[in-house]
């Protein structure tokens, strides 16, 4: 069953092996964890992957301006600045979308969440997106507050984008000592799949792990792996005991 999904190959090269070949295409997957764990950075490698595969790609900043988001990410040694001239590597500031609608209030109602799923899915169409990250949903779940908006959110916008074969990556942000993979933990029970980043302190080093919670559509290894960042890319290698 397994070989017959197709897949969104991640390009990470481990990730891949653990995810037995890739993210299921069109699975909307919550990249969790604590800060400095790596989220950004192993989520812009994905994109970067899919635009050097031809794949059009895009970051939704929600935060902070993609500008500085470029300048503080590694200097990938495969990255190249014609991808993002070409169009296959695409950045966008969430909060300029929010203007364009006039969602400008401190909360979202639900009709707001209608346009705000509108316009990224009419993105997506539009520029023919075939994966996407989202920095993070924790601080689209600020403004959205309830667990019910949250989760309608969240059911909407996966669907809408799961139907033109988008493969969605949401960042979502949790203290170390979290219990739940999410803020609200409407996000992780919604989500296809969830990898979870964490920061392991070992012999007076502290080492970054992921782990695959789960994926819906494959099989994979729940086993968890070192992870390093490094010019040539994310590095996971097994957590020896």
């Amino acid at each position: 069953m397994d070989a017959a999904v197709e897949r969104c190959v991640t390009g990470i090269e481990n990730l891949d092996n653990i995810l037995n070949g890739g993210i299921p295409k069109g699975n909307t997957v919550l990249v969790t964890g604590s800060c400095g764990t790596g989220k950004t950075t192993m989520s812009m490698e994905f994109l970067v992957h899919g635009a050097l595969m031809g794949e059009t790609s895009l970051f939704l900043s929600v935060t902070e301006a993609s500008e500085k988001l470029l300048k503080n990410i590694i200097p990938y040694d495969f990255f190249d600045d014609s991808l993002i001239k070409k169009g296959k590597l695409i950045f966008i500031d969430l909060p300029v979308v929010y203007e364009l609608f006039g969602m400008t209030k401190g909360e979202l109602d639900f009709e707001d969440i209608d346009l705000l799923v509108k316009a990224v899915s009419d993105i997506v169409r539009d520029l023919g997106i075939k994966r996407l990250v989202i920095d993070s949903i924790t601080s689209v779940c600020y403004q959205l507050r309830t667990e019910e908006k949250i989760r309608q959110f969240i059911l909407k916008v996966g669907k809408s984008l799961s139907e033109y074969g988008c493969t969605t990556l949401l960042v979502s942000e949790i203290s170390p000592s979290s219990e739940r993979y999410s803020l609200y933990g409407v996000e992780e029970a919604i989500a296809d799949g969830i990898i979870l980043m964490g920061n392991l302190q070992r012999r007076g080093d502290l080492l970054r792990t992921l782990q695959v919670v789960k994926m819906r559509g494959t099989s994979h290894s729940r086993a968890k792996y070192v992870l390093d960042l490094t010019p040539s890319g994310v590095l996971l290698v097994p957590l020896l005991k």
